[in-house]
């Protein structure tokens, strides 16, 4: 397989984790929170690039250590998640902007264009699998927590530890898409297609399906036409995706 053609498959494995992690992210109401989470990515970058190690093993590590900090605020405070995922939001942003500069500002907002290696192909096909995986087999436990967290406890769920999982598991998601979508962009990509998905679908296997299908050809048609238009991948995929979107209203209303 060559760099070209792994870059493409890794991110069209990307655009299924998003989708899929998107789905319980939309229900939970967490659409502005992926956004957020997102940003929490900056400072890694900023002290990756300092350090001259990779940008992406920086992004990682504080969007693992922020999520888990999301998380434990959030069991001892008893503070809404959005609220604290807010906070940290806004203080991310602001260290990750001091810390970075010019072009590595923009490539780590908007995403980069250039190769990716062998390296960070194999990683992302193994993370994608994680995410994918994840959802599957704990989507049930995943809805009975958001219907009825009580419940979810009697029926043996350890409901804090799963939604710690699931908040690692959506930072693995975030981290899987900056490298060509940045840390603006690649919230979108998690919300939209699943907000797409829940427009047309009656059930949740149907959601979880259309999510799929709506990330996967955003990615597609995005990447075609940004080469085609000689335009920026990321906003380009993004931009297929809203369309999609509005055409799901449209047919909705209809």
């Amino acid at each position: 397989m060559g760099l070209e053609t792994g870059a493409l498959a890794l991110s069209i494995a990307t655009a299924i984790a998003a989708g899929l992690i998107g789905c319980f992210a939309v229900m939970r109401r967490m659409a502005l929170a992926a956004d957020a989470i997102s940003h929490v990515a900056l400072p890694g970058i900023g002290v990756a690039l300092a350090l001259r190690i990779h940008p992406l093993a920086g992004a990682g590590a504080m969007l693992f250590f922020g999520t888990l900090l999301i998380w434990a605020l959030e069991s001892r405070t008893r503070i809404a998640t959005e609220t604290i995922i807010g906070v940290v939001f806004s203080a991310a942003l602001a260290v990750g902007s001091m810390m970075s500069s010019g072009e590595e500002l923009i490539e780590a907002l908007f995403g980069g264009s250039g190769k990716l290696t062998i390296g960070e192909i194999v990683f992302g096909f193994l993370a994608a699998a994680g995410v994918v995986f994840f959802v599957l087999k704990k989507r049930n436990s995943l809805i009975l927590v958001l219907v009825s967290p009580e419940v979810a406890r009697t029926a043996g769920i350890n409901v804090a530890r799963l939604n710690l999982l699931y908040l690692e598991t959506f930072a693995l998601a975030v981290a899987l898409g900056l490298r060509y979508l940045g840390v603006l962009l690649m919230g979108s990509m998690i919300i939209i297609p699943a907000a797409t998905a829940k427009r047309l679908a009656g059930s949740l296997s149907g959601m979880l399906l259309y999510a799929v299908l709506a990330a996967v050809l955003s990615t597609v048609l995005g990447s075609y036409a940004a080469v085609l238009l000689h335009r920026p991948t990321g906003p380009m995929i993004i931009s297929v995706a809203a369309g999609f979107f509005l055409l799901s209203l449209i047919r909705w209303r209809a």
